[in-house]
């Protein structure tokens, strides 16, 4: 056991030029949602505003039911995201496909949070606060460690493929590959719990709070 952690412990240490570049192409997609956000007429903002209140009407008749149904959703759309990131690790072309995923990544939540708090001031900040940054707490961190496992399993397919003199035990390699990301699946598995059952509940009181 503690073998693994300190083989881990040096992996991040020798790799984590990755780590901090996936970090900030996260950190350059929520400021480009955010600027998105600002770049957006009065029209369109008026007719996604409407929107966004149609959803909050919907939210706040979520029953118990709806709650476990949309956990499954939120389950089966984090193991189809993980799924991707994984296989796109495994080949040498899924490099800059998986760069493009967590600028996205970054993009929608930049936009979210600066869409509520544009239009609804402290109260898109609040909403934002419970309903978006909970499990994004958990969520985010998870993606960016995936992501960096891909782009660095992805190198090390091309660095064997291209570099005769590098000769690294692929099959062990592809175990601990698979292993962290089963992991970060099982993390991603209570995220989904504490955004359907915690974050969804405290959003519908706060949305009762405000359109009082």
């Amino acid at each position: 056991m503690q073998h693994g952690v300190r083989m881990v412990q040096n992996d991040v240490k020798t790799h984590m030029n990755i780590f901090v570049f996936i970090f900030v192409l996260f950190i350059m997609g929520m400021v480009f949602g955010a600027v998105i956000v600002n770049s957006m007429n009065f029209v369109q903002k008026q007719d996604l505003f409407f929107y966004l209140e149609q959803f909050f009407e919907q939210q706040t008749s979520v029953e118990g039911s709806s709650r476990a149904v949309l956990w499954q959703d939120s389950i089966l759309y984090h193991m189809k995201y993980m799924l991707l990131l994984f296989l796109l690790g495994i080949s040498v072309i899924g490099m800059p496909i998986i760069t493009v995923l967590l600028f996205i990544k970054g993009l929608v939540i930049g936009f979210s949070v600066g869409f509520l708090v544009n239009q609804m001031g402290w109260y898109g900040l609040v909403i934002s606060s419970v309903s978006i940054a909970p499990q994004n707490l958990i969520i985010i961190p998870v993606y960016l460690i995936a992501g960096s496992l891909a782009l660095i399993f992805s190198l090390t397919l091309c660095r064997q493929l291209f570099i005769r003199k590098v000769h690294q035990p692929i099959l062990k390699a592809f175990g601990r590959y698979s292993a962290l990301f089963g992991v970060l699946l099982i993390i991603l598995l209570v995220a989904s719990l504490i955004e359907v059952f915690v974050s969804n509940s405290v959003l519908e009181y706060v949305l009762k709070w405000i359109y009082k």
